[in-house]
């Protein structure tokens, strides 16, 4: 590949220093555009169960994620450092916030997406298919028409050691949703991934990008239609190291994607720019901060945070 270069950036922890870790940069001038020279990787927070779904509350000023086997969402602010903000989560996985400000967050043990009201109280959005239960619904993303798609894969359901089948599935398969809260009508709109996970729309809202953490380890993009229904489906990209799980879109279009290594890079053409390093295998990401530069990074069992230089779309 052409402009190929590993530098190294630091990993600072609060207090203490910890291993140097490096950055894989495949276009040196995309990569540039992305993030800025110095960067350092902060770990913010450690001894988790299994972090994810990370959201900025960009109203309140904080980081919500979910520790889902500890059953909690905690919170995180540079001023407040790490807190509970709601327990128990039923086991809560992905979450976003839609465009009235409200947390939609999606639960394995509870198999919905749940809203939390401005005043507190969650309630179930939405909870079956065609008269049965969803699988474990485990990301979510709104679309600026004010619907709500989220991904289901079966990794919430327990397996029975005796026949190696998920305990409680209802349905034929693990499927990607578009629910319409003004309707009240959900409607699958594609039934052959193996396991959805992650999933993001481009700036202009015409694309969708899901990823596929199953044996193909890709990511699709979708030509998104006028009445909801997708189309043109095709390989995006692949990813080299694990598989993807959460994926953000910036500004500019790109693809950032949670990966084995780290966070990988993607232009809108689906060439890879380069690598975000991470000590511990990212499961999803997000930006925020003031300014909306800031990527968090749930990784195992910590968070961590680096400055970049661009923000996240949809903001």
């Amino acid at each position: 590949m052409k402009n190929l270069a590993l530098v190294s950036f630091a990993l600072a922890a609060p207090g203490a220093a910890l291993s140097a870790a490096d950055v894989h940069i495949d276009h040196a001038l995309e990569f540039a555009r992305c993030v800025p020279a110095g960067a350092t990787v902060t770990k913010l927070a450690g001894d988790l169960g299994f972090v994810e779904g990370p959201v900025w509350l960009k109203a309140d000023g904080v980081l919500v994620f979910s520790d889902i086997p500890n059953n909690e969402l905690k919170q995180w602010s540079a001023a407040g450092g790490l807190t509970t903000y709601r327990k128990p989560s039923h086991n809560a996985n992905g979450n976003i916030v839609d465009q009235a400000g409200r947390l939609l967050t999606c639960e394995h043990s509870g198999r919905r997406v749940a809203i939390q009201e401005k005043g507190g109280a969650v309630k179930t959005l939405v909870d079956s298919f065609e008269g049965k239960k969803l699988n474990s619904p485990n990301d979510v993303v709104v679309h600026s028409d004010g619907t709500v798609w989220f991904t289901d894969p079966e990794y919430g359901l327990k397996t029975n050691p005796a026949t190696k089948q998920k305990e409680g599935k209802e349905q034929a398969g693990n499927f990607v949703y578009r629910h319409d809260p003004k309707t009240g009508k959900t409607t699958a709109v594609v039934r052959d991934f193996v396991q959805p996970n992650g999933l993001a729309f481009s700036p202009d809202g015409k694309k969708l990008y899901i990823a596929d953490s199953g044996a193909p380890k890709h990511i699709r993009v979708f030509a998104v239609a006028a009445d909801g229904t997708l189309d043109q489906g095709r390989v995006f990209c692949t990813i080299d190291k694990g598989g993807p799980d959460g994926i953000r879109v910036d500004t500019a279009g790109r693809v950032w994607s949670s990966a084995g290594d780290g966070v990988q890079i993607f232009a809108p053409d689906g060439k890879r720019i380069g690598k975000i390093l991470v000590a511990e295998s990212p499961a999803n990401l997000c930006f925020g901060g003031a300014d909306g530069k800031t990527l968090f990074i749930t990784a195992r069992k910590s968070l961590y945070s680096v400055k970049v230089a661009v923000t996240g779309a949809g903001r």
